[in-house]
């Protein structure tokens, strides 16, 4: 159950795109949208139980193969009382260009209960495809389509985007197995409280139909992202709903902001 909450949190894995031509793109604002040094922290909950934490951050511009490149991160953890029933240590690190046009480097480490993968997958441009390798097991490479990004760097690409109600978004995702075109319908314009602040969101959702797991196996599965409405398009409450029940992830810290903390266990 756990896992399949923090695979909703790490749909910051789906890609979006305006109500446009899938030859044009969004228009994007990412230089105000976000930068190095942001640290956002999320408690998750399945039902009413305190599951673990999540941390999304954007650290600083870094060069690979000889180009400078955008470095963002994701990890997700259990806390203490969950360890001892199925321990959760996931990270993933994702590169882009600084334009943010596609992903060139994509790591997972996944620890998850009996579970381990060390997985990387390598974007070649020059020849259109990525090879996905495991504890440096490779797969055979996949064509890519242009703009592809990974799971992690796409949702990125979603808050850089100048959004709008009724908006449909496409992009390419691939996570080095195979690459299909993520869309995400920006449904309302909310107002909501967490954490005792109130936030004027954009509410979006994903299509799943390519999100495999507990999603694929349940009728009627849902996710929903709540995203500031501000230019720094911040996620602040994730949800989905699948056959065992509902997760949520709420904003309790945003870096330079001492106004709150994650809740104590």
């Amino acid at each position: 159950m756990l896992t399949a909450g923090l695979a909703a949190c790490a749909l910051l894995s789906i890609a979006v795109a305006a109500d446009i031509t899938a030859e044009r793109a969004p228009v994007l604002n990412g230089v105000n949208a976000f930068g190095p040094g942001e640290r956002l922290t999320y408690v998750l909950k399945w039902e009413f139980i305190h599951a673990g934490t999540a941390t999304l951050a954007v650290l600083p511009d870094e060069i690979a193969g000889g180009r400078p490149v955008r470095h963002f991160r994701l990890t997700a953890e259990t806390n203490r009382v969950l360890d001892k029933i199925y321990k959760v240590r996931d990270r993933i690190d994702a590169y882009t260009d600084l334009a943010l046009n596609h992903s060139v480097l994509y790591r997972k480490i996944q620890r998850e209960g009996r579970h381990e993968r060390d997985v990387v997958v390598r974007f070649d441009w020059e020849n259109q495809t990525a090879v996905y390798t495991n504890f440096g097991n490779p797969r055979d490479p996949v064509s890519l389509m242009p703009g592809a990004f990974d799971p992690l760097s796409a949702f990125y690409f979603v808050r850089a985007a100048d959004l709008n109600i009724n908006q449909v978004i496409e992009r390419p995702v691939t996570d080095g197995k195979t690459c299909v075109k993520g869309r995400v319908a920006v449904l309302a314009r909310e107002v909501i409280r967490v954490n005792g602040k109130d936030y004027d969101t954009y509410r979006i959702s994903p299509d799943i139909k390519h999100v495999g797991g507990v999603f694929e196996k349940s009728k009627n599965a849902r996710i929903e992202l709540w995203i500031s409405a501000d230019h720094r398009h911040i996620p602040v409450r994730i949800k989905s709903r699948v056959a065992v029940g509902s997760f949520v992830g709420e904003l309790v810290s945003d870096a330079g902001d001492a106004r709150v903390d994650p809740p104590r266990e």
